[in-house]
């Protein structure tokens, strides 16, 4: 069993007092690894370019000045 899957179900019996559920959890976990890898690929590469960084900052981008 991986390190990620280890851990992951070290973390669930500490926090919540289970074991693992069942192989459905434990797929799920596996998959979840697979997804935070994937991302961390990408890191690095991805960029805002012209967006604004934050909610606030595409708000005031969008703001009608008045006429």
């Amino acid at each position: 069993m991986s390190t990620f899957l280890t851990d992951t179900e070290a973390m669930i019996t500490t926090w919540h007092g289970i074991s693992a559920p069942n192989g459905t959890g434990l797929r799920l976990a596996a998959e979840l690894a697979d997804t935070i890898a994937a991302f961390e690929k990408l890191r690095g590469t991805l960029v805002f370019e012209d967006e604004p960084a934050s909610f606030e900052a595409a708000l005031q981008a969008t703001k009608e000045t008045a006429a």
